[in-house]
């Protein structure tokens, strides 16, 4: 394993174990809102044996779980398990690395990943694990954001930071979080790992927020890259960029609600 690889990863782990909570209270009303287009994009239904790959608070599995599926959420943050556990004490939760799963060869009827994808330090081993570990005839599918233009909640972040900070932060080097928003690059994907018939569908979304100060917090607490980026602003330009948050979010609140346009994708393959 390189340098920047472990890095990257543990980056990511020490981020995740930090924002369990905030996560929980921010985004996840968001990227809930790809739990049914992911799993119809496995056909899951009652009887199969599904694994959801970073599974975070398990979402994406309780909702299989009421689809009379036999769900294993995984997942590498000890921390975001333990809340998993917390919210479905029924369920099946076990710790493992998505690039290594700790599984055999075609144990699974369908894999699932909600938006993990864009946080592995390599993600094509991710692809070709799920396609492992899946039955023949089972499908793969994960979700990604779809291009920043079309993430008016990401791309109005970047745009604050530029004109009231600095974008040139030293992070972790990893793979580019917009990568799998090009649909080529989801289908370059798959067909590498082997899968057939790759498919991407997309979605548009919108994220609902109380206010300015929710949607800053959000990524300031419970994104990763974004996150880091932010707390790395010299603590002079931190007001400035919160005020920006609060002055571009007018043109979002409709009824002291902040409605923030979002758009995403899901990519499936199946397994021949």
């Amino acid at each position: 394993m390189s340098n920047s690889i472990k890095k990257f990863r543990e980056f990511e782990y020490n981020a995740w174990q930090k924002s369990v909570d905030q996560y929980d209270s921010s985004f996840a009303s968001l990227t809930n809102q790809m739990i049914q287009p992911l799993l119809n994009a496995v056909n899951a239904k009652k009887g199969n044996k599904i694994l959801d790959i970073a599974t975070g608070p398990g979402y994406v599995a309780t909702d299989a779980a009421k689809r009379e599926c036999n769900v294993i959420g995984l997942d590498f943050s000890d921390g975001m398990l333990n809340k998993a556990k917390q919210l479905n004490p029924d369920l099946e939760f076990i710790q493992g690395g998505a690039e290594f799963l700790p599984f055999e060869n075609e144990e699974f009827d369908a894999v699932v990943m909600n938006f993990g994808i864009l946080h592995l330090a390599e993600p094509q081993k991710a692809i070709n694990e799920a396609f492992r570990v899946l039955r023949y005839a089972g499908k793969f599918a994960f979700t990604a954001w779809d291009i920043m233009d079309k993430c008016i909640g990401m791309k109005l972040v970047y745009e604050v930071v530029k004109a009231h900070g600095n974008l040139e932060v030293s992070l972790p080097e990893g793979p580019p979080f917009f990568y799998f928003s090009e649909e080529q690059n989801c289908i370059y994907g798959l067909k590498n790992a082997g899968f057939s018939s790759p498919l991407v569908s997309k979605f548009s979304l919108a994220w609902e927020l109380a206010n300015a100060d929710e949607w800053f917090d959000a990524f300031y607490k419970g994104a990763p890259r974004t996150g880091a980026l932010l707390r790395s602003q010299a603590q002079e330009n931190i007001a400035d960029i919160k005020a920006a948050f609060h002055q571009i979010s007018q043109p979002y609140v409709d009824k002291n609600t902040l409605i923030l346009p979002m758009s995403a994708l899901v990519a499936s393959g199946t397994k021949m």
